[in-house]
């Protein structure tokens, strides 16, 4: 992988699952990276927790949902990282937020707490609009920029039972595509990024985890295309949907067809 020395990297929700696994893989790879989250304590554990790699992380406390939040968030970022490189919108809700029991007992949609409903997909969708709102005409300004969303798989947006937090994802994926078509030409790229399948990150229910923790897969999983999105190899791609599962085989089809 690309030396990572010089890129500033800003990862909502990094302060457990996903976005930490993908903070750590960067701050190893030498990059600067800055986490939000929505509590102070568990922000400064994180990045406790990251010190000892070749890079850096810092952390500020930022709510995705709340456009103020957001815009003082963004303006920290700039301050404490000198500028920006990458966005990478990762904060999210999964479905044990409107439904503890999702996997053995399935709601309908319209069993679901319109309050449940509207908290998903505030942090899931409107969260990365609000962010990338923020963050997108400062790298048009600059002249280039990264916007990684993170996303799941296809079959979790049509899946019984699985309001709201399908909607919620399918929405961020056809968002990102209108951002690629909205930044074209501008030296900024969006891409997606998505594990592959269910991950070890806190949100399987406690009373079915033992059953399912064997087919799920590690945070780390995110490690390497995370590091290629952001490392020079990845200059000028943009709209590209990469699952972690299959970036090496992606990777090397990619590869053969340059």
């Amino acid at each position: 992988m690309s030396d990572l020395a010089h890129v500033r990297v800003l990862i909502t929700g990094g302060s457990s699952g996903l976005g930490l696994a993908m903070a750590r893989a960067l701050v190893d790879g030498g990059a600067r990276v800055l986490i939000t989250g929505r509590g102070g304590e568990r922000v400064r554990a994180a990045v406790s927790s990251l010190a000892g790699g070749t890079g850096r992380a810092d952390g500020i406390v930022m709510d995705v949902r709340d456009e103020d939040s957001v815009r003082r968030g963004a303006e920290e970022a700039w301050r404490t990282l000198g500028g920006l490189d990458v966005l990478v919108n990762n904060a999210g809700l999964g479905m044990r937020h409107v439904n503890p029991r999702f996997l053995t007992e399935p709601r309908p949609f319209w069993e679901v707490a319109p309050e449940g409903f509207r908290d998903v997909v505030d942090t899931n969708l409107t969260g990365y609009f609000l962010v990338a709102r923020e963050i997108a005409p400062r790298f048009v300004a600059q002249g280039h920029g990264r916007i990684v969303n993170i996303s799941m798989n296809h079959e979790t947006m049509r899946r019984r039972g699985f309001v709201p937090y399908g909607p919620s994802r399918a929405g961020a994926e056809s968002l990102s595509a209108i951002m690629e078509a909205d930044l074209a030409g501008s030296g900024v790229t969006v891409n997606v990024l998505l594990p592959g399948g269910a991950t070890a990150t806190g949100m399987i229910p406690e009373d079915t985890y033992a059953q399912v923790a064997d087919s799920l897969l590690d945070p780390a999983v995110m490690a390497a295309p995370i590091r290629w999105l952001c490392s020079a190899d990845a200059e000028g791609v943009t709209g590209e949907r990469i699952v972690a599962t299959e970036f090496d085989a992606w990777l090397r089809k990619r590869s053969a067809g340059a």
